[in-house]
């Protein structure tokens, strides 16, 4: 009889905890998305770590082997270094050490109110980063706001980057074709849109997730607005930069990017006579994550020659 109330007992306790946490997935799902990650790069050995930059901590994620050759990746507008989690592993699976860090602001670092977010000081902080971890030189990639971060760093610290990776890459002064106001939507139709900018035919996404993204677009738009106020001056723009690139640069592009299309990655083809282009036909601007299979063998070409 004790027996059987034990056992009553702790399915009571089970079933109120599959409760609580039904209700805690319902309320906060991105919350529990991102736990799942960060469980999943535990178990395949990625190291989750931190440093100090210009007084202020940043978070990154490591893998690949130790002694490998480095791999520097940086995020863009409303990123974290997880965007890279499908791409990464094509890098360590061919020996690199490939380093993903969040940028001030963004993911697990500190978003620091004195910090303007313009790319030329997203820009120091990564050679910070580097100085931080005692990288010398490494190659160097960027995705949208990340490339034209990138770009920066490659023009004012070329003793820095062996090789650039644009990806999909803002930074050319060219004003958007679409409402930049959809980067912090407000209501479900404008997550619909932003989302439809940002790859072909996309899915769904349902109601509740698609409420606890708006919360934390609300939660983040300060800095948001902070970058574009400043990036839609064009003062930051790396037209006149590009040129004096004397590294390989590969610049590889999503065909049916609506964000950056495919027309800013020609004209900086063009900027670079030392360039690579690659477009991918039915990717979009996340192409780095949705279409890795087609993108990473051809970046660890690249890397390789």
């Amino acid at each position: 009889m004790k027996a059987i109330k034990r056992l009553k007992w702790i399915a009571g306790v089970l079933g109120a905890l599959v409760a609580v946490a039904g209700v805690g997935f319902w309320l906060r799902p991105v919350s529990y998305f991102n736990r799942i990650n960060e469980l999943r790069e535990c178990l395949s050995g990625v190291e989750n770590r931190s440093v100090t930059v210009a007084g202020h901590r940043v978070h990154y994620l490591a893998q690949g082997p130790a002694a490998g050759p480095v791999v520097v990746l940086v995020h863009g507008l409303g990123g974290r270094a997880e965007d890279w989690r499908a791409l990464a592993p094509f890098f360590a699976k061919a020996g690199f050490r490939v380093y993903l860090p969040d940028l001030p602001g963004y993911g697990r670092s500190e978003q620091p109110v004195d910090f303007s977010y313009s790319m030329h000081d997203e820009a120091e902080a990564v050679v910070g980063f580097l100085d931080a971890l005692g990288l010398k030189q490494v190659d160097l990639g960027g995705w949208s706001m990340g490339g034209w971060i990138a770009q920066r760093i490659a023009s004012e610290h070329p003793e820095r980057v062996r090789r650039l990776i644009l990806f999909d890459s803002a930074g050319i002064y060219e004003k958007p074709a679409w409402d930049t106001r959809l980067f912090t939507p407000t209501t479900p139709a404008e997550l619909d849109q932003l989302e439809a900018l940002l790859v072909p035919n996309p899915p769904k996404i349902p109601g509740f997730i698609a409420r606890d993204i708006l919360r934390l677009s609300k939660q983040n738009a300060w800095v948001i607005h902070r970058v574009l106020d400043r990036a839609l001056t064009g003062r930051d723009a790396t037209d006149s930069l590009l040129p004096g690139l004397k590294m390989p640069v590969l610049i590889v592009w999503g065909a049916e990017d609506r964000i950056t299309p495919l027309s800013q990655g020609e004209k900086i083809h063009q900027l670079v006579p030392q360039s690579q282009l690659e477009a991918f036909p039915g990717c979009g601007h996340l192409a780095p994550g949705q279409c890795t299979a087609q993108i990473g063998p051809r970046v660890v070409e690249f890397l390789k020659q």
